[in-house]
């Protein structure tokens, strides 16, 4: 596994490699990595011929105090994770690398960021929409891999790629849970013992809700209310919206396409955010990731 800094160095890398028809899988991430990166690192692997992970920061998505000082760093097991899945080059550019002195374009994400998260953070999806056509831009991967945990994200980014008409097959690999069901999470560090014992009423709530659904229950309203009745240990709950998949807009009747069923809570001082995917089994082939 090579590492390298500089765009300059990742081009030089990369061009032998696609001037060869290789495929080019791409992993970004902010680092502290998790088995859910893991998990992504390995599809590309599986997959491609060559995997680019990198591990940047990003302070253009980070709001006015959120955690951008404090978010948790292992450069070092970082590295180890990145060579046992299968990556095959490490990116870590510093932030004048991506974002140079008098850097002031950005891409707009449009209405897909207003809803869920985008409420209560603004600007986020902003900055994360930019950061990543940049990468996409530098990589020039031929599929890029985003966890399903944050599935917000991963709809702006495909509408992005879509949009720009970026040559990019962006893949969604399913959520990673731990044994117990908490997603994955870098932030999960944050938590002590209680909080993380409270935290895993969310994954409860959402799976409990998936059930019944998948035992007939097409009534937003009754799957949102089962859920949230679960979701006890959160000290707030942000948002628990039942969204259709494709434009983020919640759902008023009965559950007859894809859909999602997202939250964010406050455990303690630590936010965080998980979902599951509701699929009428006749839109299955149409959701195959």
């Amino acid at each position: 596994m090579r590492v390298v800094r500089t765009i300059a160095d990742l081009r030089a890398l990369l061009r032998p490699l696609r001037d060869e028809g290789k495929r080019i899988g791409f992993v970004p991430t902010m680092g502290f990595l998790h088995e859910g990166h893991g998990a992504l690192i390995r599809q590309s692997a599986a997959r491609c011929d060559a995997t680019v992970v990198s591990i940047f920061v990003n302070p253009n998505q980070f709001g006015p105090g959120e955690d951008l000082a404090n978010y948790p760093r292992d450069l070092e097991r970082d590295q180890n994770i990145c060579l046992e899945t299968g990556a095959t080059v490490l990116f870590m550019p510093e932030v004048a690398e991506i974002y140079p002195t008098g850097f002031q374009t950005h891409v707009e994400p449009g209405h897909l960021a207003d809803t869920l998260c985008g409420r209560y953070r603004p600007g986020h999806f902003r900055g994360v929409a930019t950061v990543v056509a940049k990468l996409f831009s530098i990589v020039q991967p031929d599929l890029a891999f985003f966890g399903q945990k944050d599935f917000q994200q991963t709809v702006v980014i495909r509408r992005m790629a879509r949009d720009l008409n970026l040559p990019v097959d962006v893949v969604v690999v399913p959520t990673v849970r731990e044994q117990d069901g908490l997603a994955m999470s870098s932030r999960n560090t944050y938590l002590d013992e209680d909080a993380r014992h409270r935290a895993l009423t969310l994954s409860q709530g959402l799976l409990a809700a998936k059930a019944a659904f998948d035992e007939g229950e097409r009534d937003p309203a009754k799957l949102v209310a089962l859920a949230r009745a679960l979701m006890t240990g959160a000290d707030s709950i942000q948002y628990l919206d039942l969204v259709d998949t494709q434009n983020l807009e919640s759902l008023q009747g009965p559950v007859d396409r894809a859909a999602a069923l997202c939250v964010a809570a406050y455990v303690g001082s630590t936010r965080l955010i998980d979902n599951v995917l509701l699929t009428p089994s006749a839109n299955v082939a149409g959701q195959n990731t």
